[in-house]
């Protein structure tokens, strides 16, 4: 089994959660939001959500994250939801990524939720709590 690489081992679950949501962007993954749940959870550290424009795009920003992270030598430990498409859970452990049908993500309302939980933004400054 290969090692993860050097530059990723001493990264941060942070750093791993904005790694999966601009693998997300550059598939044109729509409204991400990367929510850190260490206070309120146990089981992960944050949660990345995005939506894609049809279940196809769904399972493609999913394809794109494990592409990329597998490049890392990492791998998910666990994937649910692919075939259908409406909503794809990628589970890293400390990062748990979320892609919805965009339907989908406006049902289940993830983010109203979880809406104790601090914004993280890619570029590092606080969010906005809306």
């Amino acid at each position: 089994m290969q090692q993860v690489k050097k530059k990723l081992r001493t990264k941060s679950s942070r750093e791993l959660a904005k790694f999966c949501a601009r693998a997300a962007l550059e598939k044109k993954a729509e409204d991400p939001v990367i929510l850190d749940v260490r206070k309120l959870c146990s089981f992960t550290d944050f949660f990345v959500i995005m939506s894609g424009r049809s279940t196809r795009h769904v399972q493609g920003l999913a394809e794109a994250i494990e592409t990329e992270l597998r490049s890392k030598r990492l791998s998910t430990s666990k994937a649910e939801g692919l075939n259908e498409g409406t909503w794809v859970l990628l589970d890293y452990n400390d990062v748990v990524v979320h892609i919805f049908y965009s339907e989908t993500r406006k049902f289940y309302d993830i983010e109203g939720l979880w809406h104790d939980a601090p914004r993280v933004l890619l570029d590092d400054k606080p969010a906005a709590r809306i």
